[in-house]
């Protein structure tokens, strides 16, 4: 988290929270939607702004109750998720031929499983500790290609494995998309939480 960001929490500690302005699309980008975007269920337009966009990716962050959110000085703002709450680009080392997860925000990923949903699209899972639940992201879409080069899929596509480096394969397990928020424990929408919620009495 930035320094600047500690500071602000510091001094207003109390700032309300704010939901359904910033959506991560399966893309990995960062959308902002206004009140038109909401009232229509858009996905709002993507952020181009290169410096907005490096301090949304420094101060995203988890919830205990798992929703997403970046710290938008003494604000939260919560984050609507397409689908998982990091999007990952599968690349390979043109020298080495390594391959590498990187996470929207520029973070390393390191897979202890992989799932493929009903539509073909990957994820890939982290390993929990006691710290913390296992990380659940997707692949961009454009890394699909460069995943089955390294994968074998079983004939009735509900398995298989992936190399992950030489000595390590990961195996691939099928998923519906329906079950992962609820099998990584992550709020995909945290403004249809907050709608859901119970007023207190009086209000």
């Amino acid at each position: 988290m930035d320094e600047i960001v500690k500071q602000a929490l510091a001094r207003w500690p109390n700032v309300p929270h704010c939901t359904g302005w910033l959506r991560l699309d399966a893309r990995g980008q960062w959308r902002l939607r206004d009140e038109a975007d909401q009232r229509a269920g858009a996905p709002g337009a993507p952020i181009r702004h290169d410096a907005l966009i490096g301090f949304i990716n420094r101060n995203y962050e988890r919830d205990e109750h798992g929703q997403w959110f970046f710290q938008n000085g003494p604000q939260r703002v919560y984050v609507e998720l397409e689908y998982t709450p990091r999007v990952v680009r599968l690349l390979r080392d043109a020298s080495t031929g390594t391959l590498t997860l990187t996470d929207q925000t520029g973070r390393p990923f390191a897979p202890a499983a992989v799932y493929v949903d009903e539509a073909g699209s990957v994820l890939f899972a982290s390993q929990a500790t006691d710290a913390a639940p296992a990380d659940v992201a997707l692949l961009h879409d454009h890394d699909l290609d460069l995943f089955a080069d390294h994968a074998t899929l079983a004939e009735d596509s509900q398995g298989g494995t992936f190399t992950w480096r030489a000595d390590a394969t990961l195996p691939i397990e099928p998923i519906e998309h329906a079950q992962v928020s609820t099998r990584f424990g992550f709020v995909a929408s945290p403004a249809h939480q907050a709608a859901a919620a119970p007023r207190p009495a009086g209000d």
